[in-house]
């Protein structure tokens, strides 16, 4: 088997090594025995007639199966497509229709989730491609498709034949945000993939016999599948959640000398709640979290006063995740901004004025691009969003605003669409939110704009802070707060107190809808 440097089997590190390379619910997987069970997988879909081009859907939790998956499907040519465990019929219908799965791999079962309902609400029609089940953990269910068990760790199947490597071709589908029309599937290679993997590995500086990762996040998304593959780059040990609770992720963190964890900022959230302990976890260096929730910058605080040391850091599915991390050297407020210094040396980041089409100064908000080896190759079967997500010169249009820092970092503020344009400016909607929290009762804010009789305006969300004795905080008090602090129009037009934002799971962690909420505010206004 080949293993050039651009190939998924280029990361199976054994030189200088750890072992064991995974521990999956305190059972060891050596270097070796991984690399067997790749070899093993790849001949029994060779033995589902699998090769070159055709796509494999995965729908299962954080098990050795999905990692041997992956790099087998690299070794016969194929391609897996990346099915979220929190996907229901219609998403996973839409992903199986859109990629062409020929196979899909599922779990028999996994604590509350039933796929084998979500599977029974799926019209056979409407993905026609698929051709075949295989299970996990059964073997067979009850399904309109035929059925096979996954069984290529208990029966010897016919070696697969060598694999002729083409490490450009797509290897991985990820799903991005959906529209009204669903999903976009984003192609990575084994060059993009790789390239990155090892970049992270030399950016975080990873000693195989020193570092070891808390993989607690789900290996269908980016977050969890790129912290995974980079610390196999390093060839440090990876032990696994098969899915995220804060019990045994805390235990795991405490009993195993972890250094390095990245997840959402409600799982380190929780994840702290459970310690009463000024350094629950003496061995941690690096925690990379995503801010998905109010609140963050005082979580940071908390954890970094407890030893939880949290770095800020940037990614989407397009340019893969950690594609930026906060340094140790940062100042600790620039360092858990969203943003960071780029894990490749080969990353441009420049920031574009959304008015005028220029590009912007540092300081200057505007929408960020990329140009990286970790880009994806593109959106499988849309070559027309590929297109528009592409500039002239190959830049990837994120759709995120930031700003470049003058040292080489950047920040990223908000997403293109939740980012508000008010008295002709800019501005990010957590620039208002933490004024908003500042104030006197006010435990969270979220800040959404509307069109208000023809003008932008701002629209603020509060939830009155629980242990206060005061009644909850008035529209008119928090103005007046505001317009201490801010600009005239930056200001809310209104602010109303709820008891909740409202919010969905997605499969990082939780998130605010404010696609809702700026439908909550119309509706409000319009009833006034």
């Amino acid at each position: 088997m080949s293993a050039n440097e651009f190939s998924l089997q280029s990361l199976i590190r054994t030189e200088a090594a750890a072992d064991p390379a995974f521990v999956f619910d305190g059972t060891p997987v050596s270097r070796a025995e991984f690399a067997a069970k790749v070899e093993q997988t790849a001949a029994w879909l060779a033995a589902q007639d699998i090769g070159k081009g055709d796509v494999v859907a995965v729908w299962l939790v954080n098990r050795i199966e999905w990692i041997a998956l992956l790099f087998a499907a690299a070794r016969r040519g194929a391609i897996v497509a990346a099915v979220n465990t929190r996907y229901r019929s219609a998403e996973v219908a839409h992903l199986l229709k859109l990629s062409g799965a020929r196979l899909m791999v599922i779990e028999a079962a996994f604590r509350s989730i039933d796929f084998v309902a979500i599977l029974a609400d799926i019209a056979k029609d409407d993905v026609p491609a698929l051709r075949e089940i295989a299970v996990v953990g059964a073997d067979e269910i009850a399904a309109q498709w035929p059925c096979v068990r996954l069984d290529a760790f208990e029966k010897r199947y016919p070696p697969a034949p060598p694999a002729q490597d083409d490490f450009d071709l797509p290897v991985l589908l990820y799903t991005t945000s959906g529209t009204t029309k669903g999903p976009k599937l984003v192609a990575h290679s084994q060059r993009t993939l790789a390239t990155h993997a090892a970049s992270v590995a030399t950016a975080l500086r990873l000693s195989p016999q020193r570092h070891s990762l808390l993989a607690m996040l789900p290996f269908c998304g980016t977050f969890g599948m790129t912290s995974l593959l980079g610390f196999i780059a390093a060839g440090a040990t990876v032990h696994v959640l098969d899915a995220f609770e804060a019990a045994p992720a805390a235990r795991i963190l405490a009993e195993r000398e972890i250094t390095h964890s990245f997840g959402s900022d409600e799982m380190f959230r929780r994840i702290l709640a459970l310690t009463d302990g000024p350094r629950p976890f003496p061995y941690l260096e690096i925690c990379g979290f995503a801010a998905f929730q109010p609140g963050w910058r005082e979580l940071a605080a908390e954890a970094e006063a407890r030893g939880m040391p949290l770095f800020g850091l940037y990614g989407s599915s397009e340019v893969q995740a950690l594609f930026s991390i906060g340094r140790a050297t940062d100042a600790f407020a620039d360092r858990i901004e969203g943003g960071g210094w780029p894990m490749s040396p080969e990353a441009e980041v420049r920031v574009r004025n959304t008015e005028t089409g220029e590009l912007a100064a540092p300081g200057v908000s505007g929408e960020i691009e990329i140009s990286a080896p970790s880009c994806f190759l593109g959106y499988f079967n849309n070559p027309d969003a590929t297109r528009d997500a592409i500039t002239a010169d190959g830049f990837f249009r994120t759709g995120d605003i930031g700003r470049r820092r003058g040292n080489g970092s950047f920040v990223y503020e908000t997403r293109a669409g939740d980012a508000m344009r008010l008295g002709g400016f800019l501005v990010a909607p957590g620039e208002i939110e933490d004024e908003l929290k500042s104030c006197t009762g006010v435990a969270d804010a979220q800040v959404v704009a509307v069109d208000l009789k023809g003008q932008a305006r701002c629209v603020a969300f509060v939830i009155a802070a629980q242990d206060s004795q005061e009644d909850p905080p008035q529209q008119q008090t928090l103005v007046a707060c505001l317009r201490e602090r801010l600009a005239g129009y930056k200001v809310p037009a209104r602010i109303y107190v709820v008891d909740a934002f409202p919010v969905t799971d997605s499969a990082n962690g939780v998130k605010i809808q404010r696609a809702r909420l700026r439908a909550m505010a119309m509706d409000r206004i319009a009833a006034e």
